[in-house]
This record gives structure tokens, C-alpha cells and sequence, in this order.
């Protein structure tokens, strides 16, 4: 056989493999939030809009959707396309301690008492870190003028 040949179908098998290995996940997917769905759930839409699912018909492929309180929309029941998970807020622990005296790392939030003694230090409008005179020029630190 002509070798091109035979690189043309071997791009044809992968191809074709990477279809069904995709086919068999989209429908794993779907499997998982088919079983996650159900009433008390908090979910989005594919149009974007959140809500608690109340009810779920699933003669008629419906769902009763509570967005705000009083507001119930009937949807499909495919246009749900994820459930939201519903998180904790997270406890802030007293281990992550501020460092006052030493300057910010690259891409560190300064932490708010260091920029009101930052601001306490200067009078005035300060723009990157360098004070501005009435006019909005730099002030200089010249004794001379």
C-alpha cells in the first residue's frame, strides 16, 4: 500500500477514537447531573438563571424553579446544565500574621492599617507613591525651592 495512504487512515482511526472516548464522557456527565438533580437542589440553567428546583416532572420533563422568593418559573428539565455546589465560607485562621515592617511581595494586598500610615506620612494627592502638588505635578525634594 502507497504510504500516504496508510497515514491517512491511521488519522482517520484517531479521529475516530477520540469520538467515542469523547461521546463516552459527555454521556458520563450526563449521567452524574441527572443523578444530582433533585428537589432542594440549587442549580443554573443554560440560559443563565439560577434557582432551587421544587418540583420535578418527569412524565413531562418539567421543573418547577424557585429564583427569588415568590418567583417560580416551569422549565425543561435539559435546560439545566449544572448543579451549583453550595460552599461554606471559609473561617479566616489567626496563622496567616501581617508583616508590617517589611514591603509587599509582587502581587501582595497591603494590608489596610499600613496604607492609612502610608497616607499619614504624605498630605495630599499621591500618585505611585509620589506626592503631587496643587497643580498635579510631582513635588520636589529640593531645599532650594
Amino acid at each position: 500500500m502507497d504510504p500516504l495512504t496508510l497515514i491517512m487512515l491511521a488519522v482517520l482511526a484517531v479521529l475516530i477514537i477520540f469520538m467515542v472516548r469523547n461521546s463516552r464522557k459527555r454521556k458520563r456527565e450526563a449521567e452524574e447531573l441527572t443523578n444530582k438533580i433533585a428537589e432542594g437542589a440549587y442549580v443554573m440553567t443554560n440560559f443563565g438563571v439560577y434557582g432551587t428546583i421544587l418540583n420535578i416532572d418527569v412524565e413531562n420533563n418539567q421543573i418547577l424553579l424557585e429564583t427569588t422568593p415568590g418567583t417560580v418559573l416551569k422549565v425543561h428539565r435539559q435546560t439545566v446544565t449544572r448543579v451549583v455546589p453550595t460552599e461554606e465560607p471559609l473561617a479566616i485562621t489567626d496563622t496567616d500574621t501581617i508583616d508590617d515592617q517589611s514591603e509587599p511581595e509582587f502581587g501582595e494586598r497591603i494590608h489596610e492599617s499600613r496604607l492609612d500610615d502610608n497616607r499619614s506620612e504624605t498630605s495630599g494627592t499621591v500618585l505611585n507613591g509620589v506626592p503631587l502638588d496643587e497643580n498635579g505635578k510631582p513635588k520636589s525634594n529640593k531645599s532650594g525651592e
